[in-house]
């Protein structure tokens, strides 16, 4: 993309994905939910490390913290990756109908525009990895910024994996769609529980 979404302010990408421009779209803002997930991680460790009381989790809240700020810019550039990626599809739905390269077009954009969703839940999954640890293990005084970044990141990957749905039910390679959803299935069935587990620690501890 010549101009980075990331970039931009908050503002601006806000009115932006306001507007009827195709990007950003439901993809980017994934990406940016799970983006701020992992800045919740970070700033929970921040929180907690150093700290006498959480001194036996020290190196835990260390590794976190460096998995967590690889995961906040990996989420980052997905927005504009996602960005990158529906542009073809969307000039695709543009060829006529009885256009003879349009089957092949489409096929390819779908495909194209479905690895990066993929991708943005993957990444959202290893962020609820981290604030499930998190959620027993991070500061008290920080433990419900940790069910925020769990609900983030829980919607967050199931926003992204819309984008996969609706791509892979345009498919005419069934074989490829349906290899497709039973990888989301299966990303969805481990992380989406676990975000509610995360949420029910943080609870408990709030009490």
């Amino acid at each position: 993309m010549e101009n980075s979404f990331c970039k931009l302010s908050l503002t601006e990408f806000t009115e932006l994905l306001a507007s009827k421009a195709p990007v950003p779209g439901g993809g980017g803002a994934a990406a940016l939910a799970g983006a701020l997930a992992s800045s919740l991680t970070s700033m929970v460790c921040a929180l907690t490390a150093g700290k006498k009381k959480y001194a036996a989790y020290e190196g835990d809240i260390q590794r976190i913290t460096g998995e967590a700020e690889a995961l906040r810019r990996e989420l980052l550039e997905g927005i504009d990756a996602d960005a990158a990626a529906f542009e073809p599809l969307s000039k695709a739905y543009a060829i006529p109908r009885d256009a003879p390269e349009r089957a092949e077009v489409m096929e390819a954009a779908l495909k194209a525009a479905s690895q990066t969703p993929m991708d943005i839940a993957e990444r959202c999954g290893k962020v609820l990895e981290l604030l499930f640890e998190l959620s027993e293990k991070g500061s008290a005084i920080a433990v419900s910024d940790v069910g925020v970044g769990a609900q983030l990141a829980r919607a967050a990957l199931l926003s992204a994996g819309l984008n996969v749905r609706i791509n892979a039910k345009a498919m005419a390679d069934r074989a490829y769609a349906q290899a497709l959803l039973r990888e989301l299935d299966a990303l969805e069935e481990k992380y989406v529980p676990m975000a509610e587990a995360a949420y029910a620690r943080v609870l408990t501890r709030i009490g």
